[in-house]
């Protein structure tokens, strides 16, 4: 009998670790498809479409991209310098207004909550934001532009956070610290901080994200070449090629025009655009899925 149960566990396991190893392919094939057409000549992807192994291995899309290397190395020093600034600020302020929204002994809780809740329901629109932060903030043509506006604190984030607080962290350790004579700043900082490394670790994944492929702010607030971020740059990059492209055809349109990878461009600017992620994302991947379920489901 003893014997059956250990074969039936390792079949178990078995159907287990194949159907993950299955689960995994799936997630990474398009990855791989899109590095793959992004090394595929351009003859090649209009021939034959999107696959797995080019048909004609070609760096024509890196090759034009590298001709303005020293912005883009630009780019990629300002998209990690923002990303970096942006989210160590947004952990910082959610941390602090998800506190004491977290404990139920402060006066103002629900009020704020109220107001915090109010602002992922409504918004004061495009128009009314873009004026108030260039008339009254002047932030327009600043590296605060690509901070600031619309990135920098999350309600949702912040919601996450307090939940963490509220049911992943025993109130009994706070009130046993503040008997102890130890104050709200002391508390937070030496008690709260240290336990709530999971939740940090996944809310710091969300801004890093959203900094790193945020191009809405640079479109909206930046017109100094020198402040374009990495996604902002890329975009141009790219709209520039598919206007030169779709004007090839006309009279006087020189080859050098007309063979330019418009297709497999595409491609290369989008493993630009998610390789640091991938790279990334490992390392925070043994906090992520404990940081979102224990914020989220328990709420």
């Amino acid at each position: 009998m003893e014997n059956r149960l250990k074969h039936g566990e390792r079949s178990f396991h078995t159907i287990v670790n194949i159907s993950m190893m299955l689960l995994a392919l799936i997630v990474l094939a398009p990855f791989l498809l899109l590095f793959m057409s992004s090394v595929s000549s351009e003859q090649s992807l209009i021939a034959h479409g999107y696959r797995f192994w080019p048909g004609e291995f070609s760096l024509d899309a890196y090759l034009y991209i590298s001709r303005n290397t020293q912005t883009i190395i630009r780019s990629y020093g300002l998209t990690v310098l923002t990303t970096v600034i942006g989210t160590g600020l947004g952990l910082t302020l959610t941390a602090t207004l998800a506190y004491p929204l977290s404990r139920r002994d402060f006066s103002h809780r629900n009020v704020i909550l109220f107001l915090v809740f109010f602002t992922m329901l409504f918004n004061g629109g495009l128009v009314p934001s873009y004026i108030m932060w260039t008339q009254f903030f002047g932030i327009r043509n600043t590296l605060a532009a690509l901070i600031f506006p619309n990135l920098l604190l999350s309600a949702f984030n912040v919601i996450l956070v307090k939940n963490y607080y509220q049911h992943s962290i025993p109130e009994e350790i706070c009130e046993a610290a503040e008997i102890d004579g130890t104050g709200a700043w002391k508390t937070f900082s030496l008690i709260i901080l240290p336990l709530s490394k999971p939740i940090f670790a996944t809310i710091g994944m969300f801004y890093m994200l959203a900094y790193w492929n945020s191009w809405v702010n640079g479109l909206y607030y930046i017109s100094d070449s020198k402040l374009f971020s990495l996604q902002v740059l890329l975009n141009n990059i790219l709209q520039n090629i598919q206007f030169l492209v779709s004007n090839s055809n006309k009279a006087g349109a020189s080859a050098n025009v007309a063979s330019i990878p418009g297709v497999s461009i595409r491609m290369a600017i989008a493993v630009l655009g998610v390789l640091p992620v991938m790279v990334l994302f490992p390392f925070f991947q043994r906090y992520f899925v404990k940081g979102i379920t224990m914020g989220a489901v328990k709420g």
